[in-house]
């Protein structure tokens, strides 16, 4: 175990609200062994930063990693050579260019078609009527995996990064866990006989074209679900929960002084949704005062980065008109979100314009306050609004 200090943390209450003990461990305890996770935990954005980036000490490499043992051996949980090169086969589906001349547009139709339907209504529950299945259908079309229902498409991911973060070791969720991967595994089965007749720029497509090993295939696609489902869904529902209660910087947004794309960048650094990424300590090391043995497992906590008083000014204060540069919402280094470029064109170029578009006088139903959660991963539970019906 790591010679660092002990911090004792209600779990309860850290998957409620982690921040308070995020900024009480920045100030007293920057690197903490935390007995609930079993795990030493990284707060400051400096550390994380810096040594993200040093996989010979701090490697993705984890054999026993929750995730290679319920997903697959992806290329998140690789280092060097062997992590670059399924990237680099992944990238013609998730490039810049790709999501330009291809995902664009299809991401808009989406959007298009779920707010003609939702329009009417006049009320919902924004997270499961819009932010959810769009995401979903969004990433059905990236993946290559058009022969699911949105709602499984959800429903897994969420059952995949439930397990990956069960580090109390719930059999229940490692058992949704299990029959989400199952799931995926029976969708790119039907799929891969019409890829590979009909090839096109989804990752499932790119993969079996690059001649990766067909267990590599399956677990990049899990990987491509776990993330790429989650995290555009809670960055859609939570920018415009976070617009909705912050009404001075909606306007700065009707009055042309800021950007769909500062909201995105904003709200991912003020809740990433993405909040922690795992590594495995590669070889007896110090850093920060602090000795590591082999094997130990840490955590860098990207929601705690992100906050950090170092780097950011009133960080607990959303803020659109903020320098976000600092933030590392989709990591640092080689492991850096294959996924961002896809994240940022679905959230900044497509949902939110065209939901504050659409949904006039967009604003929040006194009927349910709005819930949030997790600590591994953190979004909105629901976000009732109502808006006006000509």
């Amino acid at each position: 175990m790591s010679t660092a200090p002990t911090y004792e943390i209600d779990v309860a209450r850290f998957w409620a609200d982690p921040y308070p003990d995020l900024a009480r461990m920045r100030k007293e305890a920057p690197i903490a062994f935390v007995p609930q996770l079993g795990s030493t935990i990284f707060t400051r954005r400096d550390d994380i930063f810096s040594q993200e980036k040093r996989i010979d000490l701090f490697s993705s490499h984890q054999p026993a990693g929750l995730m290679n043992r319920l997903m697959g051996h992806n290329m998140m949980r690789k280092d060097g050579e062997a992590h670059m090169s399924e990237r680099a086969a992944m990238f013609p589906s998730v490039s810049p260019r790709a999501v330009r001349a291809t995902w664009l547009k299809k991401f808009q139709a989406h959007a298009d078609r779920i707010l003609d339907e939702l329009a009417p209504s006049g009320s919902a529950d924004l997270v499961k009527a819009l932010a959810l299945p769009l995401s979903a259908e969004c990433l059905k079309d990236i993946t290559g995996l058009t022969n699911m229902r949105y709602q499984d498409m959800d429903a897994w991911s969420q059952a995949m990064i439930d397990g990956i973060a069960n580090y109390t070791g719930d059999a229940a969720v490692e058992a949704r866990c299990n029959a989400a991967t199952a799931g995926i595994d029976a969708a790119i089965d039907d799929m891969v006989p019409v890829l590979e007749k009909h090839p096109d720029t989804s990752i499932l497509s790119v993969l079996l074209s690059a001649g990766q090993p067909m267990e590599s295939v399956r677990a990049n696609v899990k990987l491509a679900i776990s993330g790429g489902q989650n995290e555009p869904r809670d960055a859609m529902s939570g920018t415009v929960w976070a617009l909705l209660t912050h009404p001075a910087q909606l306007r700065l947004l009707r009055e042309g002084r800021a950007k769909w794309i500062d909201v995105f960048e904003e709200y991912t650094r003020w809740i990433a949704p993405i909040q922690m990424s795992p590594r495995r300590v590669a070889k007896p090391c110090s850093y920060g005062g602090v000795d590591f043995e082999p094997d130990e497992r840490v955590f860098f906590m990207f929601g705690s980065a992100n906050r950090d008083e170092a780097c950011f000014a009133e960080p607990d204060s959303f803020d659109i008109t903020r320098d976000t540069s600092k933030s590392i919402a989709f990591g640092a280094g080689p492991h850096y979100c294959a996924g961002a470029f896809a994240s940022r064109a679905m959230v900044a170029d497509v949902a939110l314009p065209s939901i504050f578009a659409r949904l006039k006088n967009l604003r929040l139903a006194e009927r349910e306050p709005a819930r949030i959660g997790g600590w591994a991963f953190r979004g909105l539970l629901n976000l009732q609004v109502a808006w006006d019906v000509s």
